[in-house]
């Protein structure tokens, strides 16, 4: 499944918090790119978007990102090597990303890179001192 150079622009954009990339891309009718942020995120319901509405590479890719062997097997098996690179990419895999620039895919690469930033600061918002060992909150 190979999106134009412009959608994945606004893809990046809503990964990033733009409201107008996601008014855009629900606008041309790719709902799936819009719950591709949540599911990302591990929300179940944007997640269950996916599969409900058949976007099987998309939900595969989703659990590829997180070091799923199987769902990246299932990648490789249909031929969606772009979203296997991809998801390569994120789980920090350099020669994915040189392999997507080297096909022209740098916008792919850019999408890819930004998800990894959020998947990183979404596990890091829930990083303290506090909330393990010996600071860890008790409850009552």
């Amino acid at each position: 499944m190979l999106y134009s150079k412009e959608v994945i622009e606004k893809t990046t954009a809503w990964v990033e918090g733009d409201i107008k990339a996601k008014l855009w891309l629900q606008h041309h009718n790719l709902e799936e790119l819009v719950q591709l942020k949540d599911a990302i995120s591990r929300h179940a319901k944007a997640f269950e978007y996916l599969l409900v509405h058949k976007h099987l590479v998309l939900a595969t890719f989703v659990n590829a990102t997180w070091e799923d062997k199987k769902a990246f097997k299932i990648l490789m098996d249909k031929k969606e090597f772009l979203w296997a690179a991809m998801a390569n990419y994120i789980n920090g895999d350099d020669k994915a990303a040189i392999f997507l620039n080297k096909n022209n895919l740098k916008h792919y690469a850019e999408l890819a890179h930004k998800i990894q930033a959020k998947i990183r600061r979404e596990g890091d918002e829930g990083t303290s001192i506090f909330s393990g060992g010996p600071f860890k909150k008790q409850s009552d």
